[in-house]
């Protein structure tokens, strides 16, 4: 771990140690790794790893078919493998287990609903019978559009209404096995009559609302406060109403979902064990169950500490399927039951490590004075007091001058306040406090026992690294429920990171921050990164971010979506560029919000005219204002450093880190 917020770099350094304190080898599932040469690599998950291919040589192709930064990066293979392992896994432990049927599992569309991943979802998953979870009408149509093995799944949640049943109806006689589960009872005179006009016998699932509690993030939504699920009286009326209509026979699924991010396996076999009784009983009273959907819950180990914590998980895929599968197994033949089709709805873990946010750091500020201050011929006491302090500063007397220094620094801002002091000697003792904060921080790490004042000094020093992105655009699950995601430096690995720092965005908004991080398996306020380089590039990736983020993704100061790039890795670890979406221009994302950017157009150039009667500029002034505009609307709503630096004529990365002094 590395100890100090900022320090030099030693000679032990390697990759190694760069994979121990980004974690790579415990969140990646296999699928990231490091590079002797110090760049991370994507491991193809279809040969064995094998073929590799480094992040940087993607970033250099993005270049090169001018896809400036921020870009979302998706890979397929990992997709693919994704959907792969989870069914592969559910079969083999079905047939280690004896279990007398299959697994089929669906996507729930909701996790991402980007075209492409729906699009890919359905191919890869096609030779499953891997269907999708749908929760609107939108959603419905999406997933009937898409979808092509007949057989696969369509399970319906959320309210639905006549139009919404309709189009299920439609699916199931296409040849899909759509259920609509019922989360009110309203919803069921709405099925009979329709299938009844319609003259197609419908497939209905109950959803039972879950007891058991689980822990982690999501608990608080699971148990008795869920507000999906229907209680013991519920079910038993609807059980009564689908008798009465002689169409007990269409109940045949049975509806349980466990939670979502389920960090500790004993929370879903304790689930999996109540969703059976419910099963058993419904049985008993004449449904024809035959299905058991257990929802989501398998947990993505953003971490990587392998542990119960909310955003890890302490078990493996195989452990995962073998609780269910044993579960119900052992359940069920003590009732003497058969065996139901086991359906689970797994979004996150099959989409999330499939995407990759990259972008570039734009700048850095660093509050660590770079040049310390002459003392001036006639200086306030004030300053002078604080130039005393580096005399008596020493181990044993840490807090007293941190006191004394944050004393004569709060008394100066208070006369620069009054005007009795200029702005020049304000910015002398700002120097002076961090210099000595400086010294204070090196001298508490050689020490046993550090001042509870103390404490956070180091992080409260640390760097800000601005990155050329939208939180609330690309991750808004970090700004939101403080959703951890594993961000790490994609190249220059091999060389020790002697920084430590905080991620903002370009937002002028004072949360778009990051400053929780996964360092060293744990959580950190700080992240380990490079001293920028004046002649080059330095990128960050956040990695598993395929869940969510991009469903969530808002507006924040008119920031759009991002370019997104796709590439298929292949054997002979070369890889190309499959599919390459734009990102929003400055015209989108004014439309977006009911701006009407042709007439915004005609407006600014009114404008401008108008300033060309007034003589306070010529037509060719006023045809380059025109030109910049229209510009600006077709321009990518990012920083576009290649723009600046065509028109400066600077070399490449031309801002520069500046100090806080």
């Amino acid at each position: 771990m590395i100890s100090n917020i900022n320090k030099s770099p030693t000679a032990m350094w390697n990759t190694k140690q760069a994979s121990k304190v980004y974690g790579i080898d415990h969140w990646s599932n296999g699928y990231f790794s490091i590079d002797e040469q110090g760049d991370v690599l994507v491991n193809n998950p279809l040969t064995n790893k094998k073929s590799q291919v480094s992040l940087m040589k993607v970033v250099e192709g993005m270049r090169d078919r001018e896809l400036n930064m921020p870009v979302l990066l998706r890979i397929e293979n990992i997709l693919d493998e994704s959907i792969s392992a989870l069914n592969k896994t559910f079969c083999q432990v079905i047939d280690q287990l004896g279990y007398q049927n299959k697994y089929q599992g669906v996507f729930p569309i909701k996790v991402n609903q980007q075209a492409q991943i729906v699009e890919e979802i359905a191919q890869f998953g096609a030779r499953y019978q891997h269907g999708f979870e749908v929760g609107s009408k939108a959603e419905m149509i999406a997933a009937l559009s898409t979808i092509e093995e007949l057989g696969s799944l369509i399970i319906c949640n959320g309210y639905k209404d006549q139009e919404f049943i309709d189009l299920g109806l439609e699916a199931t006689k296409l040849g899909f096995t759509c259920f609509f589960v019922i989360e009110t009872l309203t919803e069921l005179p709405i099925i009979v009559q329709r299938s009844t006009a319609l003259h197609i016998r419908p497939h209905i699932g109950l959803r039972a609302k879950m007891t058991t509690k689980i822990s982690g993030h999501w608990g608080a939504t699971s148990g008795e406060r869920s507000v999906f699920g229907l209680s013991a009286s519920q079910l038993i009326e609807a059980i009564d109403f689908l008798k009465a209509n002689q169409m007990l026979d269409c109940l045949e699924l049975l509806h349980c979902h466990l939670g979502s991010q389920i960090p500790n396996i004993r929370d879903i076999r304790s689930g999996v064990l109540e969703a059976c009784r419910y099963y058993s009983d419904l049985c008993k009273e004449g449904a024809a169950l035959a299905y058991i959907d257990l929802g989501g819950g398998l947990a993505v180990d953003y971490t990587g500490s392998q542990s119960s914590a909310e955003q890890s998980r302490n078990y493996s895929l195989a452990e995962y399927c073998e609780d269910i599968v044993d579960t119900i197994k052992t359940t069920l033949d003590e009732e003497g039951l058969a065996h139901p089709i086991i359906v689970t709805e797994s979004g996150r873990a099959t989409v999330a490590y499939t995407s990759i946010l990259l972008f570039n750091v734009l700048d850095v500020v660093s509050f660590e004075p770079k040049v310390f201050p002459v003392q001036a011929d006639e200086e306030h006491q004030l300053l002078k007091n604080m130039r005393e302090i580096f005399t008596y500063l020493k181990p044993q007397r840490v807090q007293e001058c941190f006191n004394d220094a944050q004393f004569y620094r709060d008394e100066i801002r208070d006369l620069f306040k009054r005007g009795q002091i200029s702005l020049r000697m304000r910015s002398v003792s700002e120097t002076l406090y961090f210099s000595i904060l400086h010294q204070i921080k090196d001298l508490l790490a050689s020490m046993e026992r550090v001042p509870k004042d103390l404490t956070d000094l180091a992080e409260s020093l640390a760097d800000i690294y601005y990155g050329n992105f939208s939180l609330f655009q690309s991750l808004p699950d970090s700004w939101a429920i403080d959703q951890l995601f594993p961000i790490m430096p994609i190249h220059r690995l091999d060389e020790e990171p002697t920084r430590r720092a905080i991620l903002a965005d370009i937002t002028c908004d004072c949360d778009g921050k990051i400053e929780r991080f996964v360092v060293n398996q744990q959580t950190e306020n700080t992240l380990p990164l490079h001293k920028i380089k004046q002649d080059e590039e330095y990128y960050l990736g956040v990695f598993l971010v395929g869940a969510y983020q991009e469903t969530l993704g808002d507006l924040h100061n008119l920031f759009g979506d991002t370019n997104v790039v796709s590439i298929r890795l292949n054997d002979d670890a070369s890889f190309e560029f499959v599919k390459e979406v734009h990102g929003d221009t400055i015209e989108d994302v004014l439309s977006y919000v009911e701006y009407q950017p042709h007439e915004m157009k005609t407006r600014f150039r009114n404008k401008v005219e108008a300033a060309v009667r007034d003589g306070r500029i010529n037509a060719k002034e006023r045809q380059k204002m025109i030109n910049t505009f229209n510009a600006s609307m077709q321009g990518y709503t990012y920083y576009e450093k290649e723009t600046l630096i065509e028109q400066l004529g600077t070399p490449s990365n031309p801002l520069k880190l500046r100090a806080i002094s």
